[in-house]
């Protein structure tokens, strides 16, 4: 399905959350919609950078979940308490995540269904092992025009 709706303009939603543009992470996508979208990843990359639990957290709907380390956190209440303690402590201090876009599917003129391939760099690590790699499972919904919000991620093993 395609949105038939307008989700706003990455640069400018990227600059609205003081994030810096990256074209190249969304240069494969021609589609302003799926520009729109990729900026969730891009918004997350930044505060997990700098370890900022309640940046992550803001990220989400109100409501929203995430699956981290088998815990299943949910409302931002949850996802911030969560993250200020794991970013305290290995693997999560210090680390950064990354990744790639493998797909975006409008579910609804609201709802975007986008799913990744990463990981997160630990210790210094410039490129990411094989055995480090996760499949991202994110549930992105659009309030309004450029207003953008994390409703459910999920993050599963590549490799055992």
């Amino acid at each position: 399905m395609t949105t038939t709706l307008s989700w706003g303009n990455a640069s400018e939603i990227l600059a609205a959350a003081g994030v810096p543009d990256n074209p190249e992470y969304y240069a494969h996508f021609s589609d302003p919609n799926v520009q729109a979208v990729l900026t969730i990843p891009l918004r997350v990359q930044k505060v997990w950078e700098a370890n900022d639990a309640k940046g992550w957290a803001d990220i989400f709907t109100e409501d929203g979940g995430a699956l981290v380390e088998d815990r299943q956190l949910v409302g931002r209440a949850a996802i911030q308490a969560y993250m200020e303690e794991a970013f305290q402590r290995f693997p999560f201090k210090g680390s950064r995540v990354t990744g790639s876009t493998l797909f975006v599917n409008f579910i609804t003129d609201d709802v975007a269904l986008l799913v990744t391939n990463g990981g997160t760099l630990v210790g210094g690590q410039t490129e990411l092992p094989p055995e480090q790699e996760v499949r991202n499972t994110w549930v992105i919904v659009r309030r309004a025009e450029g207003e953008l919000s994390l409703f459910s991620h999920q993050s599963s093993p590549i490799k055992g």
